[in-house]
């Protein structure tokens, strides 16, 4: 095995610095100069844009349109929402000077006093107060409604502990914003876009999900209510994967957004938000992939395929090289991404490891004596198993391999999630399983203070009241009082 392989830590000896092998020797990214800000390398970059295509695609077609927001945000628009302005106010990093100048002393350049901006500036750490300013001028009456905007963009939030797309000082992502007419068309749209996450996390990354509302201690600053999809990785932790936000008139008051309704009477816009990062390839990291480095489901890896071949001279090259080019004709008809690696300065074995360890679905060899053969080895990187199977009809074979990869992907995630999900009704109990790992699911009165408990004594969090399932009734496991259905606890990322 190659010797990057023999360096990644195996994840049972320390799960933490496994994720952080993996992600750079798999060429994913890497720490930057800037602290806490990381540089996002080509291939991971490719399977972000597999993302976004995918979410961009999913957005437009329930009627969002994409539209671009400034980066700075006036220091005054966040204090207009009290608890926006307190949910944010230690993360945003601020700008106040806008000029350098050469030190007298010749030690360099320093900021110049001169240049103090009139009112300071903050980097953007999420749009809505900058949104909804911006909004005041487009909505005048229900005519207007709803806008259905979504912003593809960077943010920054001043992480102190950070960790490669997990948690970074500055990340990628998309922010949703919508205005509507009434109640009952913004809580639509904020549960169909948690819908439209849940759908992509599961068919794409295929990775199995709880849909839920979060608590009031967990809600998103400035939101009448938080909805959530919640994965499980394979250390037991709970990992965010989505939300989409109910704001009610909230920001519409704050910054004035009116419009005439159908009675001719001024009233405040409804609003949503939603958003998903680039946590997400963390997620995508932690829930699949092995010691052997990466496990990437086939809808989302840069290329699903790649052809090694193997030859001694430059005649046999040639003829390989023929026949794989009439196979790869083939895969693209059927539009699956392919690679064909006849880099001569490294030897088969090193590739095989190398695309084993960047997580290639499905990894084709082929030499001389397959194709006296009319034969092609196929190795399938979700359970590292091959067989050389026939030239003939190869394409539809490879087809229906990928759609058995993306399946069988999904099936291990979700049979890992059920074997650590456990009811618990008494907090002994709790505190014993919460050291396990995994999702508790244990009743709750409702109240913070029992809530903010649990969280301090255990370091596990409520992450969200489900929306489906089994509402079974019981008694909270620290109060003994009514509880009408079981919410869900885990330690989280």
């Amino acid at each position: 095995m190659a010797k990057e392989l023999k360096e990644l830590t195996s994840r049972s000896t320390n799960y933490a610095q496994w994720y952080n092998d993996l992600v750079i020797k798999a060429d994913l990214a890497e720490n930057s100069a800037v602290r806490g800000c990381m540089v996002i390398k080509p291939y991971g970059y490719a399977i972000w844009e597999k993302m976004r295509d995918e979410l961009d695609r999913m957005f437009k077609e329930t009627g969002h349109v994409n539209a671009y927001f400034p980066l700075f945000i006036p220091k005054s628009f966040l204090s207009r929402e009290a608890d926006h302005v307190e949910g944010f106010a230690k993360e945003c990093a601020v700008v106040t000077h806008y000029r350098l100048k050469n030190d007298a002393e010749g030690k360099g350049v320093i900021v110049d006093p001169e240049a103090r901006l009139e009112e300071e500036l903050i980097v953007r750490p999420t749009s809505e107060t900058i949104i909804w300013n911006t909004y005041k001028n487009w909505i005048q009456s229900y005519r207007d409604l709803p806008i259905l905007c979504n912003q593809w963009a960077n943010v920054v939030r001043w992480e102190m502990r950070t960790r490669l797309f997990l948690r970074t000082a500055e990340f990628l992502w998309q922010e949703g914003h919508t205005a509507h007419a009434t109640e009952a068309e913004a809580v639509e749209e904020t549960e169909k876009m948690l819908n439209v996450y849940a759908d992509f996390v599961e068919r794409f990354m295929a990775v199995p999900v709880v849909k839920g509302i979060k608590t009031a201690g967990e809600r998103f600053a400035g939101a009448v209510e938080t909805y959530c999809i919640e994965a499980m990785m394979q250390d037991g932790k709970a990992l965010q994967a989505g939300t989409s936000h109910f704001l009610g008139q909230n920001f519409a008051k704050a910054f004035d957004v009116t419009f005439i309704n159908k009675a001719n009477t001024p009233e405040h816009v409804w609003a949503t938000s939603w958003g998903v990062s680039t946590r997400l390839i963390g997620a995508l990291i932690m829930a699949h992939s092995d010691d052997n480095g990466l496990v990437l489901p086939p809808n989302l890896a840069p290329f699903q395929v790649v052809i090694v071949p193997i030859y001694k001279n430059e005649e046999q090259s040639a003829q390989i090289a023929a026949k794989a080019g009439e196979l790869i004709s083939k895969l693209k008809a059927l539009g699956i991404s392919v690679k064909f690696d006849n880099n001569d300065t490294k030897k088969p074995g090193w590739k095989f490891a190398e695309y084993e360890l960047k997580g290639v679905p499905v990894r084709l060899a082929i030499g001389t004596r397959d194709l006296e053969n009319g034969t092609i080895e196929v190795a399938r990187r979700d359970t590292l198993t091959k067989e050389t199977v026939s030239l003939d009809n190869i394409e539809n074979h490879i087809k229906q391999l990928l759609e058995d990869i993306q399946a069988n992907i999904f099936k291990k995630a979700f049979d890992f999630r059920a074997s650590v999900t456990r009811k618990v009704d008494s907090y002994e109990d709790f505190k014993v399983e919460i050291e396990k790992g995994g999702f508790i699911l244990a009743h709750w009165d409702g109240a913070p203070e029992t809530e903010e408990l649990i969280k301090a004594e255990t370091k596990a969090t409520i992450r969200c009241i489900p929306l489906t399932g089994e509402k079974e009734e019981g008694k909270c496991m620290i109060t003994g009082k009514p509880s009408k259905q079981r919410v869900v606890f885990a330690r989280a990322y």
